[in-house]
């Protein structure tokens, strides 16, 4: 069966978390669970789940792919134009030195950037199910749940203690 999306909208957060416990025991599984507000809210405050992230990696990257790149630029120009001074050997490391710092501060640098878009998902191409209350201080519980499970999870949003509830359509 296919997944629809129903979103709660709850005035109090208390109850939105007891919304999202009371899914969680019903087995809606905690990946098709997500709590919309309009403020942040501490880690955890809904009892939702760790959100993995590889951000780390993208500076990491950024920077070997910076070094590497500035490392090569600067060799191959000083190897294609070779200036021999004093009988100084023609690759300066002293001058390569400051090119591959700022290619690795570069690279990490745009990596990171990159890595930020590419963690929050965006762009997000597809809008999803979506109440404008929600930016007026209503929190929305939004669920995926099977198509034959809509009225269950209905009532369960409800006896929650949901103002509205919204289903796609």
């Amino acid at each position: 069966m296919a997944k629809s999306p129903i979103l709660g909208l709850f005035k109090d957060a208390n109850a939105a978390a007891d919304a999202g416990d009371a899914l969680k025991s019903s087995g809606v599984s905690e990946k098709d669970i997500d709590f919309l507000t309009d403020a942040p809210y501490p880690e955890g405050a809904f009892g939702e789940r760790d959100e993995k992230h590889r951000l780390y990696l993208f500076p990491f990257i950024g920077a070997t792919l910076g070094l590497s790149a500035a490392i090569l630029l600067t060799s191959m120009t000083q190897l294609a134009y070779p200036l021999v001074t004093g009988g100084k050997p023609i690759l300066a490391l002293p001058a390569m030195a400051v090119v591959s710092y700022e290619g690795t501060m570069l690279g990490a640098i745009l990596f990171t950037c990159l890595g930020v878009i590419f963690e929050s998902r965006l762009p997000k191409l597809k809008s999803g199910l979506y109440d404008t209350r929600i930016t007026e201080g209503y929190i929305g519980v939004l669920a995926s749940v099977e198509d034959g499970d809509l009225d269950q999870t209905t009532g369960i949003l409800n006896q929650a203690g949901a103002v509205d509830v919204k289903t796609e359509g």
